[in-house]
């Protein structure tokens, strides 16, 4: 087992992907601490993780709430002893942020990701490596879809909020990977698995006058392999960086394009 004897925090875990990775971190033998900003779907997840044999703990947690981010964490150290892992998988609604052109976007529309997605990764990010720093060991996870990477239209600040995302991870490495403390970004294409991305989606085809369908298979066109990344791909890579095996890596992305972005 891959994580086995690791802590991991994941925020967001409520969602479709931090829920996948929470379950396959759990699989690997980490305990889990799941957050949220709503509570039920956060402990539903809990209680299949518990279900299927793995070791996990649900909390309502605000990640944008400094305060709440750092009490929930100085409480899963004094149960655990110290945190491995952290993973924020967060989002937000994108009804009136994409399928607009920027021309036709407000300033608070536009601002709003880069706001929010900046300000929760920044303060999960802290507080992990505050702890990690201490231990000389840790992770410290985010993933981001490809407009982080290449110019797409009608996605107004989520570009340039998952591209900050990517710089923030350029960032933690730079400062504490000396010290043992990985950091490591997940990108990917658009998983339409997940109720996010079916919105999107929708959004995006509407805007085109295409039909759903079309436009997946649009986006699809532009990989190697005709297809997106799927929810299993990204946690099973998720749970790779995580552990040891992948000791060498910080301060990168691991691509999951699916060749649509060739490094």
């Amino acid at each position: 087992m891959l994580l086995k004897n690791k802590n991991a925090v994941i925020y967001g875990a409520g969602g479709a992907i931090g829920g996948a990775v929470a379950r396959a971190f759990a699989r690997e033998g980490a305990t889990v601490f799941l957050t949220g900003h709503t509570l039920t779907p956060v402990d539903a997840v809990a209680k299949d993780i518990i279900a299927a044999g793995g070791v996990a703990e649900a909390a309502q947690v605000d990640a944008l709430d400094e305060r709440a981010v750092e009490e929930h964490l100085a409480v899963v150290i004094k149960k655990a002893g110290r945190i491995d892992v952290s993973f924020n998988g967060i989002g937000i609604p994108q009804q009136g942020i994409q399928g607009i052109p920027l021309s036709e976007l407000s300033v608070d529309a536009f601002a709003l990701p880069i706001a929010s997605y900046t300000r929760s990764h920044f303060l999960t990010a802290r507080a992990a490596a505050r702890h990690m720093v201490d231990a000389r060991s840790g992770v410290i996870l985010m993933h981001t879809p490809e407009p982080a990477r290449v110019g797409a239209p009608l996605v107004g600040g989520m570009g340039p909020a998952w591209a900050a995302m990517e710089a923030l991870c350029r960032s933690l490495s730079a400062e504490f990977a000396s010290y043992g403390v990985r950091a490591v970004c997940l990108r990917s294409t658009g998983i339409p698995e997940t109720a996010t991305i079916d919105v999107v989606f929708g959004l995006h085809a509407k805007a085109m006058g295409i039909t759903q369908g079309q436009f997946q298979k649009l986006m699809e066109g532009n990989t190697h392999t005709r297809r997106s990344t799927t929810l299993a791909e990204l946690s099973n890579v998720a749970v790779f960086l995580a552990s040891d095996l992948a000791s060498g890596m910080t301060g990168t992305v691991a691509n999951l394009t699916g060749g649509e972005i060739v490094d």
